[in-house]
Parts: C-alpha cells; sequence; structure tokens
C-alpha cells in the first residue's frame, strides 16, 4: 500500500503516476466473479465546478447477489485542476475518504473511469488499486483515445482495446444490440477477469455495472445535500 499525496504541478502529477506505475499487477490473485461471500465496491463521484466541492460514493454489494450491503460518501473540495489523463488527482482523496467509511473492506473495487487504458497505462482503477492494495478493474462509459472494432451484436461479446498493437483492454458488450462498456485491468486482475466481473455486475439488464449504478445515484445524492 502507498500513501496518497496531492501534488502541486502538472509536472508533479505526472511523475507520481509514473512512479506508482511500477507497482501494478496484472494477475488473476482476486475474487472470482459472483463468489459466496464476495463484497464488491462500486466507486464514483459527483462535481459542482461552480463551487468547487467533489462528492464521492463507495457502495458494498453482496456479490452473489448484487444486493446493496453499505453506502459511505464523502464531501470536500476539489484539490486538483482539471487535466486530462490526470483526474485521478481530482477523485483520488473523496474517494479514499468514502471507502475509509465502509465498515468492510471490498474484495474488489469497480471504479467508473479506466485501468491501464490510459497514456501512462496508469488510470484511476490502477491507481486506486495500488494505493489500497486491493484489486480493481475500471468500466468506462467511452474509449478515451483508444481504438477498437466493434464486438459482435450479443451480450458477451468482446474486441480488443488498442492502443496502437497494445492491448489495454476490452470493449463488452453488455446487452445484446447496445453500445459497449470499455473495461480494463486495474491492478490484481487481467482483461479476461475484469470482463467476468463485468458480465456478472450487468446481469440485471442494464449498461453498465450494478456498482456503478448504486455508487452514481449516492454521489449525486451526496452532492445535492451539500447544497
Amino acid at each position: 500500500m502507498h500513501v496518497h499525496t496531492t501534488p502541486a504541478t502538472e509536472e508533479e502529477a505526472t511523475a507520481e503516476q509514473l512512479r506508482l506505475r511500477a507497482h501494478v499487477v496484472l494477475d488473476p490473485s482476486g475474487p472470482p466473479p459472483g463468489g459466496p461471500g464476495t463484497l464488491v465496491a462500486g466507486v464514483d463521484v459527483a462535481y459542482d465546478d461552480d463551487r468547487g466541492v467533489v462528492a464521492a460514493a463507495a457502495v458494498l454489494l453482496d456479490a452473489a447477489t448484487l444486493a446493496v450491503t453499505e453506502t459511505a460518501t464523502a464531501t470536500g473540495p476539489v484539490p486538483f485542476a482539471y487535466l486530462p489523463g490526470l483526474l485521478a488527482f481530482r477523485e483520488l482523496p473523496a474517494v479514499l475518504d468514502a471507502l475509509g467509511r465502509l465498515p468492510r473492506t471490498p474484495d474488489l473495487i469497480v471504479c467508473d473511469g479506466y485501468g491501464i487504458a490510459h497514456p501512462r497505462r496508469f488510470g484511476l482503477a490502477s491507481h486506486l488499486g495500488v494505493l489500497t492494495g486491493l484489486p480493481t478493474i475500471g468500466v468506462a462509459k467511452t474509449p478515451f483515445v483508444f481504438a477498437y472494432a466493434q464486438p459482435g451484436p450479443r451480450r458477451g461479446d468482446r474486441s480488443p482495446l488498442l492502443d496502437g498493437d497494445e492491448v489495454v483492454g476490452a470493449a463488452l458488450r453488455t446487452r445484446d444490440g447496445v453500445k459497449p462498456v470499455f473495461v480494463s485491468p486495474g491492478h490484481r486482475t487481467t482483461t479476461d477477469d475484469a470482463c467476468a466481473h463485468t458480465l456478472h455486475l450487468t446481469t440485471r439488464g442494464f449498461r453498465l455495472p450494478e456498482t456503478t449504478r448504486a455508487a452514481d445515484h449516492a454521489c449525486r445524492a451526496a452532492l445535492r445535500a451539500t447544497a
């Protein structure tokens, strides 16, 4: 585990990403999808840019049933400027605070964002995984700057998410005929594992994982409560 610090400049932030990315582990040491007793956390953030406030939510689900068991939120000032590729520094203090308020430690964290699908291979899911030591995956709504071929039309079809010739994740169809999500391993997972978890977390018929849906609702409610 590593301690988070908020950098003062873009250069310091980039250097911190390059330093920490050496600690990313891509292996299948995380839990199996839907395992009995497994706790999966979803994290998400919402912003009020006019007031400079960020709200984060960490929502714990029973992986077997997808039932929400715990919800924790945290709010605070936005700690870092908006800079592409460095968004984790805007979100991590509040996300870590929310995770720390959960009464139990999750076995897996699902981020609304990216893992190694990042220009420096160190998106929010990878950063959060290295800081906490927990398995993490990123499930994003867009492919960011990466290329992909359309996967087949059926749920479970996938195609590689590519940076040149390098595979950084997958475009994964979670519903028949609906546009894919973009899955990447963050820490202590693989692309195959990340896709399997994402498919398990979308068995209720929505495009996005239940973790993301629950965390999005909770962080928006927390932000409204600060107004």
